[in-house]
This record gives structure tokens, C-alpha cells and sequence, in this order.
């Protein structure tokens, strides 16, 4: 495993399985609209349990900050009117809807889903380079990234402990089901929404759905009821 031609093998074995199982995405603008695939690093980048705790401790203070900002921003704008950010970059932002305004969802999120990008800057030290809050796509790769790392590499997770990541989905629909209305009952009625087979990124929200036991959806599978 310690040899480079080794390695080289077991990159082109990952690639081949990438490919028979359909690991690809397009990038969206690119003329010859190639599927491409998931960028796949044999050497893993390792964090020990004490950065991992220090690491998710953080991230999770970021993302509850960033709910309660938005709650903020829709109601009170406190943070506005001490002058702590310009009014301008929010009013501006094409992000921004001023129908939101007096509205606060079901537990006061307003973003499930975030993928935070994190560098390391120094053997102690991590960077946030941004919060990528708008229904971040990757989560799908990153889970068979493992699945790939434990066919290639069985013994190296059979010698060192490793944190799994297969319970992604059951957390995603725990937090989702948290998040229902009183009135949907202790099993409210999940379903992931996709753009549809077209979309770059189709197979992972068809996984999650799948993983999950949801519905998968379109926006024309949809209708809002007021009552």
C-alpha cells in the first residue's frame, strides 16, 4: 500500500467502480456538459477525536448562530439597527425576501442543511472559508467516499478506529421530523425535493430519499393547501 504503483492501482480500481455505479456529477455552464468524477483522494485527510470534538463543537455554535441571524434579520433587525452590518448587502442580496418578513418557521430554522468549508491553517489552527447554507449538495459523495475507502482499504478500518458516517440519513430525518408541525403527529410526512433526473446532482437527493424511506419529489408533485 506504501508504494506509489500501488496506489496508482487502487485509484484506477476506485474510478472504475465510480463509474459503474454512476459517482459522477456535471458542472453546469461547461459546453461539452461531461459527466465528471468525484474528486477521490486515497490518502485520506485524519483528524484525531480530540480536533474532531473541538472542530464540531464549533460548527455547531456556527450554524445555530446563523439561524438565529436569519431569525433576526426577519423579524426584530436588531442586529440592522445597532449598525452592526449595513442595511445594504441585505437588502440587496437577491437571496433576500422581504416576504419572509414577520415569518419564523417551525422551530426558528431556517437552514437544515449547511456544509461548512474548513481549512487547516496550522497543526491547532482551523479557518472557516464559508457556510454554504442554501441546500448544499456533496453529502452523497462524501458517503461513498468511505464506502469506496472501506472496500479499497479494509484493513485500514479493521486496525484504526474510525468515526462512521453511514448514519448520515437517520440524523438528516430526525432533524427534518423535529422540525414538523404539532399537527403532523409523532410520524409527520418527509419527502426530499429534487429539480428533477436532469439536474447535476440527482443522484444524491434520489439517495438520501432512498436512505431515508421518503418520498422522492418534484415541484410539480406538489401543491400548497391554506386552511
Amino acid at each position: 500500500m506504501r508504494i506509489p504503483g500501488a496506489l496508482s492501482k487502487k485509484t484506477k480500481e476506485a474510478e472504475v467502480f465510480f463509474r459503474r455505479t454512476g459517482i459522477t456529477f456535471n458542472v453546469y455552464g461547461q459546453g461539452d456538459a461531461q459527466e465528471r468524477l468525484i474528486p477521490f483522494n486515497l490518502v485520506p485527510r485524519v483528524l484525531s477525536n480530540r480536533e474532531w470534538t473541538r472542530l464540531s463543537r464549533g460548527i455547531e455554535q456556527r450554524v445555530r448562530s446563523i439561524n438565529a441571524f436569519l431569525h433576526d434579520i426577519y423579524n426584530r433587525q436588531k442586529i440592522l439597527r445597532a449598525g452592526r452590518i449595513p442595511i445594504e448587502p441585505i437588502s440587496r442580496n437577491e437571496a433576500f425576501l422581504p416576504q419572509m418578513i414577520g415569518m419564523t418557521p417551525l422551530g426558528q430554522v431556517y437552514t437544515h442543511i449547511v456544509g461548512t468549508d474548513i481549512v487547516r491553517t496550522s497543526e491547532d489552527d482551523f479557518f472557516v472559508l464559508e457556510d454554504n447554507a442554501r441546500t448544499p449538495s456533496g453529502v452523497f459523495y462524501m458517503l461513498e467516499n468511505r464506502e469506496t475507502m472501506l472496500q479499497m482499504f479494509p484493513e485500514l478500518f479493521s486496525k484504526i478506529r474510525v468515526r462512521p458516517v453511514s448514519d448520515y440519513p437517520k440524523h438528516l430525518r430526525r432533524s427534518l421530523t423535529a422540525c414538523a408541525p404539532a399537527s403532523s403527529g409523532s410520524k409527520p410526512t418527509l419527502a426530499v425535493l429534487t429539480p428533477g433526473v436532469h439536474n447535476s446532482a440527482h443522484c444524491e437527493p434520489s439517495f438520501l430519499a432512498d436512505q431515508m424511506g421518503v418520498e422522492l419529489v418534484e415541484g410539480h408533485d406538489l401543491r400548497v393547501i391554506y386552511g
